[in-house]
């Protein structure tokens, strides 16, 4: 069984144009003129070691921000240069341990509950009638359903059930996009991209926006991921 997921802060992703300032300072003053909060570096990113010289770069950390090492290597970074950091094999782990987790849910959870209807149907029905149907009582019958309970019992968020219920492929590949760009970005011409509602529909849509962006970036581009507070 997968143990359970930690609620973490959101996550903004701030991308800086090649040779514009991109230390740590920029980034939060980015974050708070935009989004009026304030935040800490996140260790998202794996640090990419290349084939030939990665011998000795990987125990420098130039162009990174926040690294963190392991036994002397840098390992993880909140960010840095884009060409430093290996946002293919972060999307990979993201990747696997969501794979993990929707097997296990498939075998625990799917194969002894029946389907059940998603937090968005409940809270539907309150924005339908208000009067009637309070946000507590949609959250009530929402998790009233076995299969939710099911979820609860084993440590398994039930507000992603519509995803999980989408299949492995869907599962997997919300998580490994949120890896990679988290619940925000701001683009280097100071654009903050980010979900129109809280559906998974529109959430695709921005992860897929906002991957299509980061892919765009030249190598020499800078990237910090900030947690808000």
């Amino acid at each position: 069984m997968p143990t359970p997921t930690p609620i973490t802060a959101p996550i903004v992703t701030v991308c800086f144009a090649p040779g514009d300032d991109a230390d740590w300072f920029a980034a939060s003053e980015k974050v708070h003129d935009l989004l009026h909060a304030n935040g800490t570096p996140a260790r998202r990113y794996h640090v990419r070691h290349r084939r030939l010289i990665g011998w000795l770069t990987r125990f420098l950390a130039y162009y990174l921000l926040d690294a963190a090492r392991r036994f002397g290597a840098v390992t993880m970074a909140a960010g840095g240069r884009k060409g430093r950091l290996d946002l293919t094999g972060t999307a990979a782990k993201a990747a696997h341990d969501a794979a993990q987790r929707w097997r296990a849910w498939n075998t625990h959870i799917a194969a002894t509950t029946r389907a059940a209807h998603p937090f968005e149907d409940y809270l539907a029905q309150h924005h339908a009638d208000p009067m009637k149907v309070s946000p507590a009582e949609a959250r009530r019958r929402f998790e009233q359903q076995p299969r939710v309970l099911a979820m609860l019992a084993h440590h398994f968020d039930p507000y992603e059930l519509s995803v999980y219920q989408a299949g492995e492929a869907t599962y997997v590949g919300l998580h490994w996009r949120i890896a990679l760009i988290g619940d925000a970005l701001i683009t280097t011409d100071g654009r903050v991209l980010a979900p129109t509602s809280d559906s998974v529909a529109d959430q695709f849509r921005f992860l897929n926006e906002a991957c299509a962006y980061l892919r765009s970036l030249r190598s020499s581009a800078r990237l910090c991921a900030v947690a808000i507070a």
